[in-house]
């Protein structure tokens, strides 16, 4: 990656990753991503990395030098599993997992989410789980001496409404374009990052 002028730097975009998760998860905590160091403890430790170019450390030096506009639009951004294995290994504390699902809630504020997690959240709407239970499933969970049908959304569809509804008055199928009258994805009009 070549920074060709100034507008590749935000030199707000720290304090819009510290804004942005200090609510939840308090100020400190989020600020911790300005401690790291480039090691590579994160990106050795990562699973998603073995099998992919993700590189955990890209990630922070992204916020750290106000590379917003790569932070948010990276496909990197959406390797993370949330693992926490970077997070419990590195020599700084940092709250890596932490830090990319925050930025993951920038970008997704802006409209730019991989495919995958847009589906994701479409099984939530649809069935109530994100890996909706199917026939292998239920035979599975007999062979294991469990009911069919866990005591879930599954079990209680009358549930289902009340996660639909939750979502539409958190407004998360609005930023993630899921239509809710026809429990469909609505087409992108941002560059699909998945593709």
């Amino acid at each position: 990656m070549i920074l060709k002028s100034e507008e590749d730097f935000d030199n707000n975009f720290v304090n819009e990753i510290i804004e942005t998760g200090k609510g939840i998860l308090g100020e400190e905590h989020v600020a911790s991503f300005k401690a790291c160091y480039q090691c590579g403890t994160c990106t050795g430790s990562c699973p998603s990395g073995r099998i992919t170019a993700f590189k955990t450390r890209k990630l922070i030096k992204y916020a750290q030098f106000g590379m917003r506009k790569y932070a948010i639009e990276s496909e990197d951004l959406w390797m993370c599993t949330t693992c926490y294995e970077c997070y419990e290994r590195c020599p700084r504390e940092v709250k890596i997992t932490d830090i990319i699902k925050v930025i993951r809630n920038i970008a997704a504020r802006e409209g730019k989410m991989a495919k995958a997690h847009r589906m994701t959240a479409l099984y939530v709407f649809k069935t109530g789980h994100a890996v909706p239970i199917n026939e292998e499933t239920k035979k599975a969970r007999k062979l294991i001496g469990l009911n069919e049908v866990p005591p879930t959304t599954h079990k209680y569809p009358e549930v289902l409404e009340v996660v639909r509804r939750i979502m539409k008055d958190m407004k998360f199928c609005d930023i993630v374009g899921i239509c809710t009258d026809t429990a469909e994805l609505k087409p992108v009009e941002w560059k699909d990052m998945s593709e």
